[in-house]
């Protein structure tokens, strides 16, 4: 069985909408595209480390297409060719409603009920699965407890409004701190594992 594993940059506030660059997705009339940017701190390291071991993707559609209009045209030699290879060359599994126009290579539609088709890939053989951006699709995997493990870098800073990773419809669920560390510039990268049902307690005297 293989896990999914959310990861994400996202403010303190919980927003997740274009943190690379202002044309990632201004809809809704978000003015802080890039947020991210003024936060690199040279060190290379991407997502914690994420992308260090095997994965496949999965994607909403969205996120998809802004990737499949970047990845593939990275020149050879640039900074980030690593990790175009990497997105280029893994399967992708992508939330749409028009298979037939998923052109970037290694691309595969996921069926119409989305939760069931990810249950299924988590239960197959193969390396784990992993988003990227994806609000709207990582809001539905959250809903219907498909989350093994979040990938969070927190960065600090409050946008006021934008998409947001969690919303009300998210499963309870408890989570375990693995791994924590700060970049220079106080990026906080932290890695979250699923550890069962919330507990719940009382600080009163019986």
């Amino acid at each position: 069985m293989r896990k999914l594993i959310v990861a994400a940059f996202i403010s303190l506030d919980g927003v997740v909408q274009a943190p690379g660059g202002p044309e990632e997705d201004p809809s809704g009339g978000f003015a802080h595209g890039g947020w991210i940017v003024p936060y690199a701190d040279g060190s290379g390291e991407a997502m914690g480390g994420v992308f260090s071991r095997p994965f496949e993707l999965v994607l909403g559609r969205r996120t998809y297409d802004i990737f499949a209009a970047y990845w593939p045209h990275i020149p050879k030699g640039s900074w980030n060719q690593g990790i175009a290879d990497l997105f280029n060359g893994v399967a992708k599994h992508v939330a749409t409603h028009h298979p037939e126009t998923l052109a970037w290579q290694n691309s595969r539609a996921l069926g119409p009920d989305i939760a069931a088709t990810v249950r299924e890939l988590k239960r197959g053989d193969g390396p784990d699965l992993l988003t990227q951006g994806s609000s709207d699709l990582v809001r539905q995997l959250l809903a219907t407890d498909l989350v093994d493990e979040l990938r969070l870098l927190v960065y600090p800073v409050l946008l006021g409004r934008g998409k947001r990773l969690f919303d009300e419809h998210a499963q309870a669920s408890a989570f375990r701190l693995e791994e924590s560390k700060t970049s220079s510039t106080g990026v906080l990268i932290t890695r979250y594992v699923r550890e069962g049902e919330v507990r719940t307690g009382s600080f009163q005297r019986a």
